[in-house]
């Protein structure tokens, strides 16, 4: 009976023996293919809007700017500009002899306003009528006799002087009075023209002319005065370029009161006034 039960306590020792061996071994082979599994991170998904415009975002641009130093340097190394007054102006052109030549200008475009420029031509607006005839400026009234026929018309009589009656007719008709001349014999009837809108843009026309020429002969002694500027060796590059700045403001300032009286008189002209 011993022996039985020491050969079945045997037998069941064996049966554990080897059913914890099976167990280890299962154990030891899960733990195994549990170490050698690849590990997965789990990270949140990014938007695929957000993806592709970051990859499409240009990289940043990176600018140079140039140092405060430089800008001083270049500052420091430029030349200063010359400043020139009158009376050095005065010391390198003739200053006066230049605002006497605009002047004149001036007063001959009043001159002509106030006697070619009248909405009723007048017997005395003809005789002082300026004729150039071989070299030499005459009045109509030393060449020939005007005369008022009728409220309507005008009658010179050049029998002493009919070689001029040609310069007299041009005078006539481009005198800014809008007259049309006619010719008979060595006599000419002037027609008086009515007093009509057509009239009065015509006179304010022949003002704008009037203003033209004047300008032209500012510009004219503006522009020789700088070309005997520019002759002279004793002058700087820089002295010479402020004057004929100087110049030119001086003939600009001219040119404006003309214009300024250009517009006055085609407004009385007009009406506007």
């Amino acid at each position: 009976m011993l022996r039985i039960t020491a050969l079945l306590r045997a037998a069941s020792f064996t049966a554990l023996e080897s059913n914890g061996s099976t167990i280890v071994r299962a154990f030891t082979k899960r733990s195994i293919c549990t170490a050698l599994r690849p590990v997965r991170c789990e990270l949140p998904a990014a938007p695929v809007a957000s993806l592709t415009a970051a990859k499409l975002q240009p990289p940043p641009t990176v600018r140079h700017y140039a140092k405060g130093k430089d800008k001083k340097k270049d500052k420091k190394g430029a030349a200063a500009k010359v400043q020139i007054n009158e009376e050095q102006l005065g010391g390198l052109i003739d200053l006066d002899g230049l605002r006497t030549q605009m002047e004149k200008s001036l007063a001959g475009m009043k001159d002509d306003y106030v006697k070619n420029l009248s909405l009723r031509s007048t017997t005395g607006s003809i005789e002082t009528l300026r004729i150039t005839y071989e070299g030499k400026d005459y009045q109509l009234q030393e060449l020939g006799q005007v005369v008022r026929k009728n409220p309507k018309t005008l009658v010179v009589n050049l029998v002493a002087f009919p070689q001029t009656i040609p310069v007299v007719l041009q005078a006539i008709q481009r005198s800014g009075m809008n007259l049309n001349p006619q010719q008979d014999g060595t006599t000419l009837f002037i027609p008086v023209p009515k007093v009509t809108r057509e009239h009065r843009e015509g006179l304010a026309k022949n003002a704008k002319v009037l203003f033209i020429k004047c300008r032209d002969r500012i510009k004219d002694a503006q522009n020789q005065s700088i070309k005997k500027l520019k002759k002279q060796s004793n002058v700087s590059e820089d002295e010479a370029f402020q004057a004929q700045a100087q110049i030119t403001a001086i003939a600009d300032g001219f040119v404006k009161e003309a214009e300024k009286l250009m517009e006055l008189k085609q407004a009385e002209l007009l009406g506007d006034k």
